[in-house]
């Protein structure tokens, strides 16, 4: 993928995130070291200069064996990010893409594939390697961190798949230290052999860096694993289209669980991927799933007036009524009952069984239309929710990186934005490098506003998931609330 080297200098992330800068050197691999956990700052970047950054061999050695040696290699692993993960190593597609690639060809043109690696420069293309346990992989790909270090050993870069599971998978892998055997292009060289299945994805992994826990906004299909597929499993069965144990996996009962649901819905979308209008739809059909009944009881002449009043009231909003709420069940709301079941393929005349009454049989059909009505309105204002945080998100208006001490960019300008706004950081401050000051408003809008319950918590004085999911729904609810008054045109 060719992943450009990245200078600049980022601090730790909180207790429990990956590093992402002094770990990976530059733009390669979610894994350059194991998380930090709350040391200082200096001693973190100490320990991280010492575990693998340690100083590099100026320049790359060409190597001249044209027969198979052995060497020993730091490893670790990447992925290639893709819309729609609930989890972003650095909290958003775009900074993940930053520092993993954009996940499709290797540096020498070549597609990705399980057995892929990045080597230093040093390697030329083609070049195999056979690591005990692992496998045998190609180097196809670089990496602005991907070099040979003074103390001997070599860095190398292992693709481990895509989405959720490859980043789990990487996150599972961590940082190896092993010795290996290098073909030279010039050597007779063994088969590439590699199994994705050889480093297991671990999803418990996935937690800290989860940015979102609405069905719209992540994308799992046919044959995904993690938990967006989870999400998805449970939501279904929320409402009563899925039966199977919530197991993370999209297969065959997922698949027809969702199918089920479109079908009863009449919703015009695949079954083989969650799109964004079947989430809506999913997402409100579970909002609406513990909702009671319009009616308490049959509806008849001998019903109490609460409940007659309660049936006028229905069929009011379902336009088959439009008498007095009076509680008297009179002509007039008999012939609407009539009307309705009529409607509904109930009954034939006012003779029928059960004509202009209310019993289980019509209670279930006034309760699946006014259910059906409000599950699509509320799908269309989180549907209009999506657009906007969309449009935000093109225009660069939303924070989708995690943010902490040293960091120095205009995502940091735009939470000393927000900090003003509230009240919490000083306007004429406002300069996009996160400092000392920037970090005691940020604790305490964390603490006001329930994020955290002490500034020895993870996460504290520092952007992570749950600080990033706040300030993006209150964002959200900002410009929502401007778009109902004034219509789209505010945007």
């Amino acid at each position: 993928m060719h992943r450009k080297t990245h200078n600049a200098h980022r601090p730790p992330l909180h207790a429990g995130f990956v590093r992402r800068s002094l770990c990976r050197g530059g733009s390669h691999s979610v894994v350059r070291c194991p998380a930090s956990v709350g040391l200082p700052r200096r001693v973190t970047v100490i320990l991280m200069v010492v575990a693998l950054v340690a100083p590099l061999v100026g320049g790359a050695k060409l190597l001249k064996s044209t027969q198979p040696y052995e060497q020993e290699f730091v490893i670790t692993a990447y992925y290639s990010p893709r819309s729609g993960q609930c989890c972003y190593v650095t909290g958003g597609e775009r900074p993940d893409r930053v520092l993993n690639g954009e996940g499709k060809v290797g540096a020498d043109g070549t597609s990705v594939y399980p057995g892929m690696i990045a080597a230093p420069a040093s390697y030329a293309f083609g070049t195999r390697v056979t690591l005990s346990g692992l496998g045998t992989f190609e180097v196809n790909d670089r990496g602005g961190a991907i070099l040979e270090r003074a103390d001997g050993t070599h860095r190398l870069d292992i693709w481990v798949g895509e989405g959720e599971e490859g980043l789990a998978r990487a996150l599972a892998f961590g940082v190896k230290r092993m010795r290996g055997t290098v073909y030279p292009v010039e050597s007779a060289q063994p088969q590439i052999s590699f199994a994705l299945a050889t480093i297991p994805p671990n999803f418990e992994r996935l937690a800290p860096y989860r940015v979102t826990e609405s069905l719209l906004a992540v994308r799992p299909m046919l044959g995904d694993r993690g938990p967006s597929v989870e999400m998805l499993q449970q939501r279904l069965k929320d409402v009563g289209y899925f039966t199977a144990p919530v197991s993370g996996f999209f297969g065959e009962e997922t698949r027809a669980g969702l199918k089920a649901f479109l079908q009863d819905y009449r919703i015009d979308e695949p079954s083989d991927a969650l799109t964004e209008r079947a989430a809506a739809y999913i997402a409100a059909a579970a909002w609406r799933s513990k909702a009671g009944q319009p009616v308490s009881g049959v509806v008849e002449d001998a019903s109490p007036a609460k409940t007659v009043a309660e049936a006028q009231r229905i069929l009011r909003f379902l336009k088959y009524y439009y008498g007095r709420t009076d509680g008297v069940y009179g002509p007039g709301l008999k012939a609407s009952i009539l009307k309705f079941q009529q409607a509904h393929g109930l009954v034939g005349t006012e003779q029928s069984p059960g004509a202009g009454r209310i019993g289980p049989i019509t209670m279930r059909s006034l309760t699946a239309e006014w259910n059906g009505i409000l599950v699509a309105r509320r799908a269309q204002m989180l549907l209009d929710k999506r657009h906007i945080a969309q449009l935000l998100v093109q225009r660069g208006e939303l924070i989708d990186e995690f943010l902490s001490e040293g960091d120095q960019n205009r995502r940091v300008r735009m939470l000393q934005t927000i900090l003003a706004q509230e009240g919490y950081f000083p306007e004429k401050r406002i300069s996009g490098t996160f400092g000392e000051v920037t970090k005691a408003a940020l604790l305490k809008y964390q603490l006001e506003k329930g994020i955290i319950g002490s500034a020895a918590d993870s996460g504290a004085g520092r952007v992570g998931p749950a600080t990033l999911r706040e300030i993006t729904s209150r964002k959200l609810r900002e410009i929502y609330a401007l778009v109902r008054a004034n219509g789209w045109k505010v945007l």
